[in-house]
């Protein structure tokens, strides 16, 4: 039955021989039709199995896949509306790229006048024009990243498969091809799994991102959603800088919290919480608090701390905080603030309370 479910991932688990944990465990996920989905974790995660699993290059010891409602079981490679893109583009050198581009529809066996209607096509896609009789060597490696696309999108798969394909690049052509990448997907409506370990990365070009750990699902959901929402302290710690504040729960409002801060200079200065989880009071707590929601104040200030260091990065500056806890604070500020004159300085911090997530010590 047809719905909008491009990939339906159900219980799969998968332990490879001699190996001290499974590379999936139980793992069941959704990702939809015309998505742009990133399956994101450190390695050894299991991120690449799974993709490789989807694509029919592993079985798994359990559970299910399904592609476009249709259950895959050990079908083969060759036979799933699947096409992978992988870390080295494995163009071949001896053909053009329009003959790179036409390669797989020519060993479909589509009629010759289709194949060079979609190899112009595709060559328009991509920017590739002016290019097309070039060979593989003859091209930039971003140039070559196009190709390999434009290979694996020709056939017009249902699902396209990336593993950490932008990992070669430098990262200025790394980030012109995340752009690249994001808009290939809304022209194609084709549903993209992007696998890779970079957090900017994911958070700049997904709909969805899954977090793994130990090839459990640790989170799933919207780019913003996973970085101001994280479900768990290493969630919080994987994606993007954060701050982890000591603190222990004085009092409870319905969600919300009321905390002391371990660092904070006085202990009549409280710090509310609007979603405290199941913490109760007089337990401790760590508090997840973004740099960017930090602010330097004048007058009564949470926090006190002699700013150690600023790093300057063009839209802003960095600060490096100690604590009378000797903790680190971090806190992101706009690159126009005089950075020589905070250095050394006893400066007092607030913390912006709704941005604020509770976890139990």
């Amino acid at each position: 039955m047809k719905t909008d479910i491009a990939i339906a991932i159900a219980g799969v688990s998968k332990t490879y021989p001699g190996a001290n944990q499974p590379a999936l465990a139980d793992l069941s996920l959704d990702i939809r039709d015309n998505e742009f989905f990133t399956l994101l974790g450190p390695s050894g995660c299991g991120k690449t199995t799974l993709l490789r699993m989807i694509g029919g290059f592993e079985n798994p010891d359990a559970g299910s896949i399904a592609l476009d409602g249709v259950a895959m079981g050990r079908t083969p490679p060759n036979q799933r509306p699947v096409n992978t893109v992988f870390q080295s583009y494995a163009l071949f050198p001896h053909m053009s790229v329009a003959q790179n581009i036409a390669f797989a529809l020519e060993m479909l066996g589509r009629p010759k006048g289709a194949i060079r209607a979609r190899v112009a096509e595709m060559l328009r896609l991509l920017q590739l024009e002016s290019l097309g009789e070039r060979r593989p060597a003859q091209l930039s490696g971003g140039q070559q990243q196009r190709v390999a696309l434009g290979r694996a999108l020709a056939p017009a798969p249902k699902v396209l498969l990336l593993d950490e394909p932008l990992s070669a690049l430098d990262l200025k052509l790394r980030k012109e091809m995340q752009v690249e990448l994001k808009r290939l997907q809304a022209a194609t409506g084709i549903t993209f799994v992007f696998v890779t370990h970079d957090q900017e990365e994911a958070l700049r070009m997904s709909d969805r991102i899954a977090v793994l750990r130990d090839g459990r699902l640790m989170q799933v959901g919207r780019p913003a959603e996973i970085y101001e929402h994280p479900a768990n302290l290493f969630v919080a710690e994987f994606i993007g800088d954060a701050n982890f504040l000591q603190a222990s729960c004085v009092a409870r409002s319905g969600a919300g919290g009321r905390f002391r801060l371990s660092a904070a200079p006085q202990a009549e200065v409280l710090l509310d919480v609007d979603d405290a989880g199941d913490i109760q009071i007089g337990t401790k707590a760590v508090l997840v608090v973004r740099p960017e929601n930090i602010a330097l104040v004048a007058d009564v200030a949470l926090l006190q701390g002699r700013v150690l260091d600023a790093i300057y990065s063009g839209s802003d500056l960095m600060l490096h905080a100690a604590l009378p806890d000797a903790s680190v604070l971090r806190v992101r500020l706009s690159g126009a603030v005089n950075a020589q004159a905070l250095l050394g300085s006893s400066s007092g911090f607030s913390i912006a309370s709704p941005s604020v997530r509770a976890f139990a010590a």
